[in-house]
């Protein structure tokens, strides 16, 4: 299969890395940054080239452009687009609906998705959105080894991109901490993060692996008058559930916007 990708940022070369375990695809990428394409197409076997011909040749086209730039550069690919109508058109552009990009494209060939970085590495948590069926199965087989996939109502995609979109910086924000403070009290940099990391894999493992409420789990852990209530406690003081909550909700007030 013939696949482009249109913008290869962290989260585009993320995907490229994912579809491309899937293959073998003939790709072709195009990105402004030319250093990093070069890089790219040599690691995947791909072939560097421009927006126009992706638009005109490909018959899967990722999009990784800031929501910003979607309507700009679309509207440069009009005659492109029209020359290659059957193309499965596939946006990560955080808040850009279907029928946004409906304005520039056939409206039964969009996908919709919001990935999440860890995809690279087959860990990802993607989500999408599309009108047709048989778009939903070819982007499922695309993303086989992405992770997870889950297929979600558009008017549902915001908040997704909210909670796993930007939620792999809030939990590397959490194993920043945890690391930090197992430096505090005698541990060293390296072991203290590979104590936090393994424990955040560890423990959301067993929430999708288990039938049980992670409330349910949090207290296996937790015996009476023993050190886990004692850190809950001071995590409850500080307001840590709730200023989590309150970033996933101002991360989607962002998101929103940046659809507009």
């Amino acid at each position: 299969m013939k696949i482009g990708f249109i913008g290869l940022g962290n989260m585009g070369a993320a995907i490229l890395e994912a579809v491309a375990k899937t293959g073998p695809h003939e790709l072709l990428l195009s990105d402004h940054n030319q250093e990093k394409l070069a890089i790219l197409a040599d690691r995947f076997q791909g072939k560097a080239t421009d927006n126009q011909e992706i638009a005109s040749q490909a018959q899967v086209i990722f999009l990784g452009l800031k929501p910003h730039l979607v309507g700009p550069v679309l509207s440069e690919l009009e005659a492109s687009i029209a020359e290659n109508p059957t193309a499965i058109w596939i946006s990560m552009a955080a808040g850009v609906r279907l029928d946004q990009l409906a304005a520039y494209l056939p409206a039964e060939q969009i996908v919709r998705m919001m990935p999440n970085t860890p995809v690279a590495i087959g860990q990802g948590m993607t989500t999408f959105a599309t009108s047709q069926a048989e778009n939903a199965r070819l982007f499922e087989d695309l993303m086989a080894q992405s992770g997870l996939v889950k297929q979600l109502p558009e008017n549902l995609m915001d908040a997704a991109t909210a909670i796993a979109g930007c939620g792999p910086a809030f939990i590397y924000e959490l194993i920043e901490a945890m690391t930090a403070a197992g430096i505090q009290n005698g541990l060293t940099a390296q072991v203290a993060q590979d104590l936090a990391s393994q424990t955040v894999l560890g423990a959301a493992q067993m929430v999708l692996e288990s039938d049980q409420h992670p409330a349910q789990l949090r207290d296996q852990v937790t015996s009476p008058g023993g050190s886990t209530i004692a850190g809950l406690v001071a995590l409850t003081q500080a307001g840590f559930q709730a200023a989590t909550i309150q970033g996933v909700n101002q991360a989607l007030e962002r998101t929103k916007e940046l659809g507009q």
